[in-house]
């Protein structure tokens, strides 16, 4: 199968600049490439293994040794003799379900443990030592996966140890993800490991558009004919790779040079020195790319705009990006000893439809912002102006977001690890063995010794000797965790939720529970209500920040149509039960009771409550009635649905605590 040609691509000249530095020193830590689908990242990444130079390999050596500097500790060795060939850098792709063990390897367990010997099958991070690991849609890849993967990038070496056996071997790799947001983001943690990041989207130039189409239908028309008319521009850059490389060693990165990125780092309140280091790699190999030496402003320049702008979040609902004013004003304020450094755009603004890495753009991306709230309103309204018209809408902003208490699904679940509702999970606390039926999975070794005791005499098994095992007497551990949950927040946004500020502290403590939802790992979906129907605001998605778009810009005004609200969650539940049947649900209801529109619109709501109570949902009703002339409803409601019952203001984790304490003292 032919591949696109790297040179060929239109566009995403960001990330083409950013795969060549990560190619050209690996210590940079890979990229992360974020964008809008559609964006050609994964034709952009599997082009790039074509444009790697050809690497040599110990002959016969399943983790790919360098014939000159072999690994001591290789699993395949020793390399005493090795006999080298040639072959090209691969690109290895991981799937999102991937299983621990296709990821590291695995040991055969039945050999280790009957005959004694270890028998160790190499898994994906082998297989993409001194090339590439491409893992598309990293943000949908569980958590421990992505943390095993950085690890190796990092470190350049890969462990699997299981039950005191012990096997290591070399993983130097360029580490490549690429990201849709809209499907959830990574944590702050894991996404300050990429050393470097880029935002793309598609262009919005009609004679770029209409030149990505002529490409594409050109080479799928007659692959072999297209690729063969570009086979000129990647040996070039072949080449130029090949030459960046070899020169890297001889970049000086001088105390001036050093304090410049220092300053820029700072000025940005980037936490932590990683961005220093990540800065300073780039930079180096942004000016062994260009042929030169010395390191100047465009290198740190560039290698800023790569590295800083991911590490300037302060709360997962922060959109990445870079003051780029502000960046060239700290690069401005020392003289360049260079007066002609390579230019970063070229002089009449556009890049080349070549899509060639030697220039860099800054349009579209790195300048994103949330769309500004309305200005404040006020404080009260008047209940009666609910039964009105819903003329009076309006957008009241949300008040202070903060740390929660831990609402969790009953029971113990089966679905995808998470933080929230125990579960029995991949790992966790061991709670029971099961018979192994595959070689995946921990052994439970003290069930598994259990299970072949009493058939030792039987298998002529002396004093002396090893345990003799059968394939059905190993165990395997089952373990109990925490699974994510889909969180369904079912908001009120009538025009009774304008009385006395109780917009704000329901915005405030739905936001909250988005926040702990999106450090949980769980999946959100927004169903809001108000005038004469309910909406489903977003669908089920692991993408908190855009949940917290929808209910930031949510507007309140007119009747309550509560049963139209509760009736959207029983279909929304139904149609993502069949969709992703393991996972648990938890509905949050924020309301404060009323029903105003329809034929007895009280009594449909709880008809209604009874019918989800039936169907098993876990559920929490957040009561946000306020005022001394309090009714209830939303208690009585609660009881119909089943639901674990709180105040808005007892929603905060910190509330919980002080309610403990006076429980105590009294």
């Amino acid at each position: 199968m032919r591949t696109f040609p790297f040179s060929a691509v239109v566009g995403s000249h960001d990330m083409a600049l950013a795969l060549i530095l990560t190619t050209v020193s690996p210590e940079v830590g890979g990229v992360l490439v974020r964008g809008e689908k559609g964006t050609a990242k994964t034709t952009m990444v599997r082009a790039l293994a074509d444009v790697m130079p050809s690497i040599s390999v110990v002959e016969g050596c399943r983790f790919s040794c360098d014939p000159l500097d072999p690994d001591p500790t290789c699993p395949a060795g020793p390399h005493d003799h090795p006999v080298s060939r040639t072959r090209p850098a691969r690109l290895v792709e991981l799937p999102v379900g991937a299983t621990e063990d296709r990821v590291i390897g695995s040991l055969d367990l039945r050999q280790a443990l009957g005959a004694g010997e270890v028998s160790y099958e190499p898994g994906l991070l082998a297989a993409a030592h001194r090339g590439i690991l491409y893992v598309d849609e990293v943000n949908l890849l569980h958590d421990h996966l992505v943390d095993l993967l950085l690890d190796a990038a990092a470190m350049g070496r890969s462990t699997v140890e299981r039950e005191g056996v012990s096997v290591a071997h070399a993983a130097r790799l360029i580490l490549i993800g690429t990201m849709n947001p809209e499907e959830g983001e990574l944590r702050p943690q894991l996404l300050d490991r990429f050393g470097l990041t880029v935002e793309i989207a598609a262009p919005r130039d009609p004679e770029q558009r209409a030149e990505v189409i002529r490409r594409r239908m050109a080479f799928d028309r007659d692959p072999a004919s297209f690729v063969a008319n570009y086979a000129a521009q990647e040996d070039e850059l072949r080449v130029k790779i090949a030459i960046a490389r070899s020169l890297l060693p001889s970049v000086r990165l001088g105390d001036r040079e050093l304090a410049t990125i220092a300053r820029v780092c700072g000025a940005f309140e980037v936490d932590g020195m990683r961005a220093d280091i990540v800065t300073a790699r780039a930079a180096a190999a942004h000016a062994a790319w260009h042929g030169r030496r010395d390191i100047t402003k465009s290198d740190i320049r560039a290698a800023a705009r790569l590295a800083l702008p991911h590490r300037r979040r302060r709360n997962p609902f922060d959109a990445p990006g870079l003051d780029e004013d502000l960046l060239d004003q700290l690069l401005d304020e020392e003289p360049d000893p260079d007066p002609t450094p390579p230019p970063d755009n070229p002089p009449n603004g556009r890049a080349p439809e070549s899509g060639h890495p030697d220039v860099e753009s800054t349009n579209g991306h790195n300048n994103s912002q949330a769309d500004p709230v309305e200005g404040p309103v006020s404080n009260a309204t008047s209940a009666q102006n609910e039964l009105a018209s819903g003329q009076n809408e309006r957008i009241i902003p949300a008040g202070h977001t903060y740390r929660t208490q831990l609402f969790a699904a009953p029971g113990v679940g089966v679905g995808a690890p998470g933080r929230r509702s125990r579960a029995v999970t991949s790992a966790g606390r061991t709670v029971g063995a099961i018979p192994a039926k595959h070689n995946n999975g921990r052994l439970h070794l003290t069930a598994t010794i259990h299970a072949a005791a009493p058939h030792q005499a039987v298998r002529g098994r002396r004093s002396a000797e090893r345990l003799k095992l059968a394939n059905h007497d190993l165990r395997l551990a089952v373990t109990e965790g925490r699974e994510s949950n889909l969180i369904l927040l079912v908001v009120d946004a009538s025009g009774s939720m304008s009385a006395r500020r109780r917009m704000e502290a329901v915005k405030a403590a739905a936001l909250s529970l988005l926040l702990d939802a999106y450090q949980r790992r769980d999946k959100v979906g927004l169903i809001t209500f108000r005038g004469a129907e309910a909406t489903l605001a977003l669908p089920p998605t692991s993408s908190i920040d855009t949940a917290a778009r929808r209910l930031e810009e949510l507007p309140s005004g007119g009747r309550t149509p509560l049963a139209e609200g509760l009736l959207c969650a029983v279909e929304t539940l139904r149609l993502e039960r069949i969709r992703d049947p393991r996972r648990r649900p938890l509905l949050v209801l924020v309301t404060d009771g009323r029903a105003s529109y329809g034929p007895d619109a009280v009594g449909r709501s709880r008809l209604i409550a009874d019918r989800l109570r039936q169907t098993g949902v876990a559920s929490l009703l957040i009561d946000c009635e306020s005022g001394r002339m309090a009714l209830g409803l939303a208690q009585t409601l609660s009881a119909h649905l089943g639901a674990q019952y709180v105040t808005v203001g007892e929603v905060a984790a910190d509330q919980l605590v002080a309610a403990v304490r006076q429980g105590r003292a009294a």
